[in-house]
């Protein structure tokens, strides 16, 4: 057993207020890219770009996120993952208000990218604390960070067409958004926890195995859950806008979907360390996910069901997901490794989703194409959840040892 294996047992005390300082610090995570979606028509308005472009300010901080995972994993290591979350977080605001401040599209991508390095870095760090401090309550501790993701998306989502005013001002709205993480770096920085090896390099280096087929699996299935997340998220309200929707009433509609999402992702994870297995809870999730989604695209007019079954679907495996890596076993260590090569993968992966979806309403006009490229999508991930057992993900822990 390595060092940093050992670890002492949380009381209720601790493990609330770890819990709270996990679910805080995730607040700020995610307003970033989820707000772009409801105010696509107001900077396409101010800076005449297309939809592509618009989705790209999506899909950069998703790259982002795969590509700084395994960094996320080093720096965790090297300055401990309180310190680490804290450049993080303060990466995201200060970045998110120079975007703010940018006229035209380049340097509006270029500072957005500069939000998805402290997005990216968080991820591993994350799974890092759960397993240093609570391994006997993955599912209880990624559900936390979880949640503070969801909820920090589902504000975004209810608040930015408000706060842009009704001058559409979105510039405002950004700034609000990225002021407000101020208070999810206070939240972690007052809770999070200290000593016994959080605040230093004491989290040994994990060689990332790439060779294992399994680990491919775990990439595959949050990539494929990532595009379906971000693709509805950046683009719902679009949808139906083009339908004749208000900007405000699609706006509900996203945040209805990201609420319900919110509702799962806290109420499954206390249940998924107890009941039933991993694999039957990710092939459910990702089965009510697929009717959303043929809903969606078959019978719009159905909106808030299918948004209810979607909400339910991305809501109750995202957590899922976010175990795995913790599921795997392992130090602290190895499970940041195993986290940093699923974020990568998956998130490499998922970037495509808000882009793609972009380019296939330029070029046909709606959109009905990408509508059912995300069904197909769905198809997939029903098929990777299936393949997801506790023998594979072992392996995948007996694997970095050798």
């Amino acid at each position: 057993m390595q060092p940093d294996d050992v670890v002492k047992p949380v009381g209720r005390t601790a493990l609330f207020t770890l819990l709270i300082a996990l679910a805080g610090v995730a607040l700020a995570l995610r307003p970033q890219i989820i707000a772009i979606g409801p105010l696509q028509a107001a900077i396409q308005a101010d800076l005449g770009v297309t939809h592509s472009v618009v989705g790209a300010l999506s899909a950069v901080p998703i790259l982002c996120m795969g590509i700084f995972a395994p960094l996320g994993a080093w720096l965790g290591r090297r300055v401990g993952p309180r310190i680490a979350l804290s450049i993080s977080v303060g990466l995201i605001v200060v970045f998110g208000l120079l975007r703010v401040a940018s006229s035209g599209p380049i340097p509006l991508l270029a500072l957005t990218f500069g939000i998805g390095l402290g997005i990216g870095l968080s991820g591993p760090i994350l799974a890092m604390v759960v397993r240093r401090q609570i391994p006997s309550h993955p599912a209880l501790g990624t559900g936390a960070y979880a949640t503070g993701l969801v909820v920090g998306a589902m504000i975004a989502a209810a608040l930015v067409v408000p706060l842009a005013g009704a001058t559409d001002d979105w510039r405002r709205a950004l700034a609000i958004l990225s002021a407000a993480g101020l208070g999810s770096l206070a939240i972690w920085l007052l809770l999070g926890p200290r000593g016994g090896g959080m605040d230093r390099a004491t989290v040994s280096p994990a060689r990332i195995a790439w060779s294992h087929p399994a680990g491919w699996a775990l990439g595959a299935i949050f990539g494929l859950q990532s595009v379906l997340f971000y693709g509805i998220a950046a683009w719902l309200a679009a949808v139906y806008i083009d339908l004749g929707w208000s900007t405000e009433a699609a706006a509900h509609l996203v945040a209805v979907f990201i609420g319900v999402g919110l509702v799962f992702t806290i109420a499954v994870p206390p249940l998924a360390d107890r009941i039933g297995t991993r694999r039957g809870q990710l092939v459910a999730s990702s089965v009510a996910t697929l009717i959303g989604l043929i809903g969606l695209a078959a019978v719009p007019g159905s909106a808030l069901v299918w948004v209810l079954l979607l909400g339910a679907g991305t809501g109750a495996i995202f957590p899922l997901v976010l175990t795995l890596p913790v599921d795997a076993g392992g130090s602290p260590g190895d499970v940041a490794a195993t986290a940093a090569r699923m974020l990568l993968i998956g998130y490499v992966l998922s970037a495509t989703g808000p882009l793609a979806l972009g380019l296939a309403r330029d070029v046909t006009g709606d959109f009905g194409t990408s509508l059912w490229l995300l069904v197909i999508l769905g198809v997939a991930l029903v098929a990777m959840s299936a393949v997801i057992t506790p023998e594979r993900l072992h392996r995948i822990g007996s694997t970095r040892h050798v």
